[in-house]
C-alpha cells in the first residue's frame, strides 16, 4: 500500500515538474510536438531510474559511511552526468536503432535538473531500495504525462486563433498554469 502511495503522489498530487518546478527547462523546450515528448519522457524515465539507483547505493554505502555527505550534490552530478555518457555509448554500440531514436535527447537528460532533484529527494525521504525505484519510476512517468499533456495543448493552440500579443512564450505560460491548477485537483486523494 506505501508504495501504491508513493506512485500516486508522484505522478499526480507532486508532480516533479507541475508542483515541484524541477525539469522546467524541458518541460517548455521539448515539448512542441507529442512524438518529442514523448522520446523526451522514455529517455528521462531509463535515465531516472538508474540514477537513482547508482546514487543511492553511492549514498548508503560510501557518502555515508564515510561521513561525506556533503559531497552528495557533486557526487550526484557527477554519476548522472557519467551515467548518461556511457548509456549513449553503449547504445551506440549495441542498438544503434534505439540511440537513433533518442537522438539528442540524451545529452539533454545530463542538464535536466529533474534527475537530480529526485536522486536526492529520495536521500531526504529515507526510502529503501524498493521504494526509491518506485518513487523515481513514479516521478518519471509524472514528469512524462504532464509534458505529454502539455506538448498535445501547445499542438492544438498553434490551430486555434491566439490574440498576438500571448502567441508563443506567453500562452504557453498561462496554459502550463492552467495544467498545475488541474494536477492540484488531485491533491486530496493521497
Amino acid at each position: 500500500m506505501e508504495y501504491l502511495i508513493i506512485l500516486i503522489s508522484a505522478i499526480f498530487v507532486n508532480n516533479i515538474v507541475l508542483a515541484k518546478f524541477l525539469g522546467i527547462c524541458p518541460f517548455f523546450g521539448v515539448s512542441t510536438r507529442v512524438s518529442v515528448a514523448a522520446g523526451m519522457a522514455g529517455a528521462v524515465t531509463f535515465v531516472m531510474v538508474l540514477a537513482t539507483v547508482v546514487t543511492f547505493l553511492l549514498q548508503r554505502f560510501v557518502l555515508d559511511p564515510f561521513n561525506i555527505g556533503y559531497m552528495q550534490t557533486i557526487v550526484f552530478i557527477l554519476v548522472i552526468a557519467s551515467l548518461v555518457q556511457m548509456v549513449e555509448m553503449v547504445l551506440k554500440k549495441v542498438s544503434p536503432s534505439l540511440y537513433q531514436a533518442l537522438g539528442i535527447f540524451l545529452p539533454l537528460i545530463t542538464t535536466n535538473c529533474a534527475v537530480l532533484g529526485i536522486a536526492i529527494l529520495t536521500i531526504q525521504n529515507d526510502y529503501n531500495l524498493i521504494g526509491a525505484v518506485v518513487f523515481s519510476i513514479a516521478n518519471a512517468l509524472g514528469f512524462g504525462l504532464a509534458i505529454i499533456i502539455f506538448a498535445g495543448l501547445r499542438e492544438h493552440l498553434e490551430m486555434v486563433n491566439v490574440p498576438k500579443g500571448m502567441k508563443g512564450f506567453p500562452i504557453s505560460l498561462v496554459t502550463a498554469g492552467l495544467l498545475a491548477l488541474a494536477f492540484m485537483g488531485f491533491a486530496g486523494i493521497v
